[in-house]
């Protein structure tokens, strides 16, 4: 009973972690990467999809992603729906290919983006401490409904509070690469 509540606990945090990982992969640090793309969904037939799903989405060089879709008259769409976005980058559309510039980033700009990664990752830390409160609460309830003992669930919770710590240090190891890449110029 107790070892399940912590498979629980400790599979909630993880998640938490990997949702953190996936967030700041979109927060950008001036080079291109494909996952910048990934949130941009574009009219496709009456619904709208994810860009990935009409196009090839590639890396030309460090600064420049590109862009082909697969069909000829989505194009204009796809250009369309990346200009909209709120990447602020300039699209360039040439032949089948739309080629996407990433502009190097300013200090103050960087600066903006370290704000936003420790802002993820505060609210990582926030689920996280949830999750230890989601256990402990169903330990106090298995102790009032006397499943368990005392000393079982002051010992579980001590493991729980060392998942929650071990996470938190896994959160703040993520921040720390983030801020190192944001700031390298």
């Amino acid at each position: 009973m107790i070892e399940d509540i912590k498979k629980d606990a400790a599979d909630r945090m993880q998640k938490s972690v990997a949702a953190l990982t996936t967030a700041m992969a979109k927060i950008r640090a001036g080079r291109a990467h494909t996952s910048l793309l990934d949130q941009i969904m574009v009219p496709y037939y009456g619904s709208d999809v994810a860009l990935s799903q009409v196009a090839n989405v590639g890396i030309e060089d460090s600064r420049t992603l590109t862009v082909t879709p697969w069909e000829k008259n989505m194009l204009s769409v796809v250009e369309k729906a990346i200009m909209t976005s709120d990447l602020g980058v300039n699209p360039n559309s040439a032949g089948m290919t739309i080629r996407i510039p990433i502009p190097p980033l300013t200090e103050e700009r960087r600066k903006d983006m370290v704000k936003i990664a420790k802002n993820e990752a505060e609210g990582a830390r926030v689920a996280i401490r949830n999750i230890r409160r989601d256990a402990n609460s169903t330990l106090k309830e298995l102790l009032k409904d006397k499943d368990i003992s005392e000393d079982q669930e002051r010992g579980a919770v001590e493991l729980i509070q060392k998942l929650t710590d071990t996470t938190i240090k896994q959160i703040d190891a993520v921040l720390a690469e983030k801020e190192v890449d944001l700031m390298e110029v």
